[in-house]
């Protein structure tokens, strides 16, 4: 793979998203492709996910199984703990994710010496809301998890997330696989390794593809499994600097 470009690196973890990724490439590139690189972690698809990324001159990690979206970004994480990036931002492959609110998460990065920044989805810009358990779940969520970070977080489970130089060096070598490992855990292991966490409002757009996952089901699993992670990274130790 061609050598980094730029200091920042938009990991984008997909799996079978054939259908709207080339789109998704195309506007993230027009958006930030004067300052940041592009690589999508192809999550063992099986339609042309690969193909087209590579089409549009887009380096490809390619998965041979689906690891989900943990596995996906700690691929990433090493790709881009490799190459020597700076700076690394998840983005969705299904268009939810606004390419021009990366900035916003840079800036926030910049001024707060922060090593982890999170694209809050319920922090005043935006109208994306959640109701029922799912609200409760991530309310109580966000409650604890700000006490474990030592600050104020009031999305603790998006997937719209920077990393700066040492959480990219963390995560490359400890980033959970499970099911939300990659937003609770991930928020838990680096608190406990002293990173600095912050968080920046972003707004968030409809899925440009596929079908939304909420449903009253759904939305009680989403709740067991929620406290099933947070209760299984809160047992990991405290990481010394």
């Amino acid at each position: 793979m061609a050598p980094p470009t730029h200091d920042t690196l938009i990991i984008i973890p997909a799996w079978n998203e054939a259908d709207v990724l080339g789109g998704v490439l195309q506007e993230v590139r027009d958006t930030v492709g004067s300052f940041a690189d592009l690589v999508v972690v192809s999550d063992g698809s099986t339609d042309a996910t690969s193909d087209i990324a590579r089409s549009a001159g887009v380096p490809v990690l390619d998965l041979s199984i689906n690891l989900g979206v943990g596995g996906a970004m700690r691929a990433g994480y090493l790709y881009a703990q490799r190459q020597g990036y700076r700076y690394t931002v998840q983005l969705d492959a299904d268009g939810q994710h606004a390419p021009e609110e990366i900035t916003s998460l840079l800036h926030r990065a910049e001024e707060d010496r922060a090593d982890v920044v999170i694209g809050a989805r319920f922090a005043g810009k935006g109208d994306y809301s959640v109701r029922g358990p799912r609200w409760w779940a991530m309310r109580v969520l966000s409650v604890i998890l700000s006490r474990v970070c030592g600050t104020r977080l009031t999305d603790t489970t998006s997937g719209f997330k920077l990393s700066g130089r040492r959480a990219i060096e963390l995560f490359a070598r400890e980033y959970p696989s499970e099911y939300l490992g990659d937003t609770i855990e991930a928020l838990v292991i680096a608190a406990r390794s002293n990173l600095v966490v912050r968080q920046e409002p972003v707004a968030m757009r409809p899925r440009a593809g596929g079908t939304p996952s909420q449903n009253p089901l759904k939305a009680a699993k989403f709740l067991g499994r929620a406290f099933v992670a947070l209760g299984v990274s809160l047992t990991r130790p405290t990481q010394k600097k």
